[in-house]
């Protein structure tokens, strides 16, 4: 297929959600070299932080009962599950809980594998190996710092700390113009602009209070606006774009979804079944 009879922008950003959380399991380094297969352009994750300083990808800060198994190979249950805190435990601890070999109820086409919650240096090392013996481009990333008021200092450090965790490995690994650095916590965003104007960034949202109601939460303009995809309209996607911001909703799942945002004017589209993109 040629640029000119795509049925997206040639600089639509598509971006792997959890690396392909449909597909494989979420936030593993299979799961992100799988979306690799797909034509999307940047990988999707989140990041918690371990007892030794490591940044690990994980959605949770502990491990979830919904696909983790302790090293005794019983699963994680609901009532210890947030007593399991990653920034509790080393790597090496972390790396003995499976989430793979369960799978996802929510996700019933997720291939089950014996996998564990990587460090972010890991999966960029493999991302970068797997793109040198592929002949692929290397693929940009969305980082999103895991991170509320209500658990700071019990399941993640201060913004403060945590900012400059993930702005001090960005640079170690020699990708900063290659990522994007969001989150939901405002305090995490006026944070990072005040330790680097210039980073890509991108202000989660899943409220209801309004685009106006949420801008004001920060200090500054940001570079992309990202809500939930049901939260958007065409007025809403045209509105922020007269400010100079650009969109890129998440999960979107269904192609009938994708047609609509993109013809509605989106930048990108954040998705748990990149391969979809094919489908298009």
């Amino acid at each position: 297929m040629t640029a000119t009879t795509l049925p997206y922008p040639i600089d639509f950003d598509w971006q792997g959600h959890r690396g392909c959380r449909g597909l494989m399991p979420e936030n593993t380094v299979p799961a992100f070299l799988k979306a690799l297969s797909y034509p999307v352009t940047t990988l999707e994750l989140d990041l918690a932080v371990s007892k030794n300083g490591d940044l690990i990808i994980s959605h949770e800060p502990w491990m979830s009962h919904h696909i983790c198994t302790k090293p005794d190979g019983n699963p994680v249950t609901e009532k210890e599950e947030k007593d399991l805190k990653l920034m509790e435990m080393t790597y090496a601890k972390i790396k003995q809980f499976d989430c793979g070999l369960r799978g996802n109820k929510r996700f019933p086409k997720q291939q089950k594998s014996a996998v564990h919650k990587p460090s972010f240096k890991d999966m960029v090392t493999a991302v970068d190996e797997f793109c040198l013996k592929t002949i692929r481009s290397k693929p940009n990333y969305n980082i999103e710092i895991k991170s509320h008021p209500d658990g700071y200092e019990k399941y993640m450090p201060q913004p403060e700390i945590f900012v400059d965790f993930v702005l001090q490995e960005v640079k170690d690994l020699k990708i900063r113009k290659r990522v994007c650095i969001q989150s939901f916590d405002p305090n995490v965003m006026n944070t990072l602009i005040k330790k680097d104007d210039n980073i890509t960034n991108a202000f989660l949202v899943e409220n209801k209070e309004g685009i106006d109601n949420n801008l004001k939460k920060l200090t500054f303009k940001p570079d992309i606006y990202s809500p939930d995809f049901q939260l958007l309209t065409k007025e809403s996607v045209d509105s922020l774009h007269a400010m100079d911001i650009k969109v890129i909703p998440w999960t979107v799942n269904k192609l009938k979804d994708m047609k609509r945002l993109i013809s509605w004017g989106v930048d990108g589209i954040i998705t748990d079944y990149p391969n979809l993109i094919n489908e298009l």
